[in-house]
């Protein structure tokens, strides 16, 4: 047995370079790799680009406020990533700093990233899709001023974009339980991103409420294989609510 367990968070992100591309899971509150993040924060990252599925930046407002107040991060890739209020996003501080130019914000539809994790986890360069054609998606993003026109090409008459794999250097995952070997299983929609982005990154950490041994787990039943994840540290279960507007 390969025993992964690492001492404390802290310790299992001390080696996290600053520029590095982090994958973050969560549907809002759901399955966000809160701990992890904490200790990213902590251990004072800089310029870290903060790869996401669906708003869990919105899901933990306190985490968001600690990233833009300690300058951790440089760019956000999300495919919900502000509030639809203009109320809400008056005061949050990364729309805020999005719009002043501070942080970098790309924009997907969530099955576009979902695939791209996906295409970077099986080896695959590049993806075609017919979502977001003739619109903003089709640029490299949302926020530089000289947008960079992706490639397009024609297949059976219509017209599909080019999207890149995204291969994070890091993954910050969350699981329900997981063993000693890196076998992870999820409760319900915190899996979301949760399996693609630790198949796609460089080194998956994983913080995990509940650690069991080795086989405890029923085969069918784990989510992502050990062999997607390098670190594994214990955290508690916390309950976290969050009212989107």
């Amino acid at each position: 047995m390969i025993d992964k367990v690492w001492k404390s968070a802290e310790e299992a992100v001390a080696d996290i370079p600053d520029g590095a591309t982090i994958a973050i899971p969560g549907f809002f509150v759901a399955g966000v790799p809160r701990t992890l993040l904490r200790a990213l924060i902590a251990k004072g990252a800089k310029d870290i680009t903060l790869a996401c599925g669906c708003g869990p930046l919105i899901g933990d407002p306190e985490i968001i406020e600690l990233l833009i107040k300690n300058k951790v991060v440089k760019k956000v890739i999300d495919s919900y990533a502000l509030y639809r209020s203009a109320t809400k996003g008056a005061q949050d501080p990364l729309e805020q700093s999005v719009r002043r130019g501070e942080i970098e914000l790309e924009v997907y539809p969530m099955g576009t990233l979902a695939e791209k994790y996906r295409a970077a986890a099986a080896g695959i360069a590049a993806v075609y899709t017919p979502t977001g054609v003739g619109s903003v998606v089709q640029e490299s993003t949302v926020t530089n001023k000289n947008p960079v026109k992706k490639e397009t090409r024609v297949f059976d008459g219509k017209e599909y974009v080019m999207e890149l794999a995204l291969k994070p250097d890091y993954a910050f995952i969350h699981a329900g339980t997981g063993d000693r070997e890196g076998n992870l299983q999820y409760r319900r929609t915190a899996r979301n991103f949760n399996p693609v982005m630790a198949a796609a990154a460089k080194i998956t950490i994983a913080e995990v409420e509940n650690l069991v041994e080795p086989g405890d787990i029923v085969p069918e039943f784990i989510h992502t294989p050990g062999v997607y994840v390098q670190r594994v540290v214990v955290v508690p279960r916390v309950t976290y609510a969050v009212t989107i507007e």
